[in-house]
């Protein structure tokens, strides 16, 4: 019965960040810096708004979309802090994760053999995604361009294969954004040439020193724009699997079929937790957002002490750290610092072929974790002697 297994499905892999995380499970005493999952629980008030919606009996199926409640606020909190406008009754839908609203846009927009571009390195949630919806990712290399995917580098990957764009920002692995002038640049060159765009904002609210800018304030590029965000990131609520997608009318029309057909509808008791959090809880991100920084100068100092040269996060909560040792993949120096010191590390290579000969490290965990785990990776760096570059 093998061969008759559904072949995108047989050609796609457990993600690179859970197979290594899996893996090292497996050894005792592992520091582990590899997971994006925020360290702090989710708000008080959000969890009794919970316990409220199962006491309340709010336990049935909501509107496909979801409660129109939770599509407003989602709407409010979009016009007041980025600046977008998106009709809250036909515009946008709650999503089980940013990942099914990622998953049901590429199935409505791809057809076979469509290409999407993204950049390289990136997370590694989209590229199955594309494939077993018929699509082909196309990553570019940012490398030399500070991890940005910019016009001049999407122009060179445009073919007339070309469907969509996918825009991570800020970046998972890298923590960089993009300025508003670049953003400018994209939308007059995805307006010239009729492509669609996913905008992956979820970490939209974890940016520092300067406010996130969505590219969904360019009104020019609405008709070919899918916004997604959510609640995981920014209120450190991921097992509640809230997330949501803005799109113009027609074209969330035909995602909603989609979404139906997959899902019915998000969690109940879920989409009220998330209507506290964006609306009694809209600040809620500020303190994580404080903390967060002080680990980030924290983590850069040590690496920058190290001989590491990395760039300094915009947003997220990652370092994405090059090393290279001869005769070694990323894959084998993680598994290398593991055993030796037993600290955990992403290979960059999850993060496309434009990811080897890095390491990514999460500082989304306790400063005394971090401490620690700068200092293991200190006494690897000394004993092992990498390239560093």
């Amino acid at each position: 019965m093998k061969d008759l297994i559904n072949n995108r499905v047989e050609k796609i892999e457990i993600s690179g960040i859970r197979k290594f995380f899996n893996m090292v499970a497996d050894y005792d005493d592992v520091l582990s810096l590899t997971i994006g999952q925020p360290d702090f629980h989710t708000p008080t008030h959000i969890k009794e708004a919970t316990i409220a919606a199962i006491n309340n009996n709010q336990t049935t199926y909501t509107h496909n979309a979801g409660i129109l409640p939770l599509r407003e606020a989602i709407h409010s909190f979009q016009k007041k802090h980025y600046d977008i406008n998106y009709d809250p009754a036909s515009e946008i839908i709650v999503t089980v994760g940013a990942s099914q609203a990622i998953d049901i846009s590429l199935r409505s927009i791809l057809n076979e053999a469509d290409e999407v571009i993204l950049p390289g390195p990136v997370y590694p949630g989209y590229e199955p995604l594309i494939k077993l919806a018929g699509g082909i990712p196309v990553h570019v290399d940012t490398r030399d361009n500070n991890f940005k995917l910019t016009k001049s580098l999407i122009e060179k990957a445009i073919t007339n294969k070309t469907k969509c764009i996918i825009m991570p920002y800020p970046s998972n692995p890298t923590g960089v954004s993009l300025t508003k002038d670049e953003l400018k640049e994209i939308a007059a060159l995805i307006k010239e040439n009729n492509l669609f765009l996913i905008a992956d904002e979820i970490y939209s609210e974890l940016t520092y020193h300067k406010k996130h800018v969505s590219i969904g304030i360019f009104t020019e590029i609405r008709e070919q724009t899918i916004i997604i965000n959510g609640l995981s990131k920014s209120h450190s609520m991921t097992g509640f699997r809230i997330g949501y997608l803005l799109t113009t009318n027609w074209l969330c029309s035909h995602i909603l079929k989609v979404h139906q057909y997959n899902v019915s509808c998000a969690s109940s008791v879920s989409q009220y937790a998330a209507l506290e959090a964006l609306t009694i809880g809209e600040n809620d991100s500020l303190s994580m957002k404080e903390e967060y920084v002080r680990r980030r100068d924290y983590v850069y100092d040590r690496l920058q002490k190290m001989g590491i040269k990395t760039i300094l996060p915009d947003g997220a909560f990652y370092f994405f750290i090059p090393i290279k040792k001869e005769g070694l993949n990323s894959f084998e120096i993680a598994l290398e610092l593991v055993k030796t010191q037993k600290l955990a590390l992403v290979p960059g290579d999850a993060f496309s072929q434009y990811g080897e000969g890095y390491l990514r490290l999460s500082y989304a965990y306790s400063m005394t974790t971090l401490q620690e785990g700068m200092d293991r990776l200190e006494k690897y760096l000394i004993k092992n002697e990498p390239t560093l570059f």
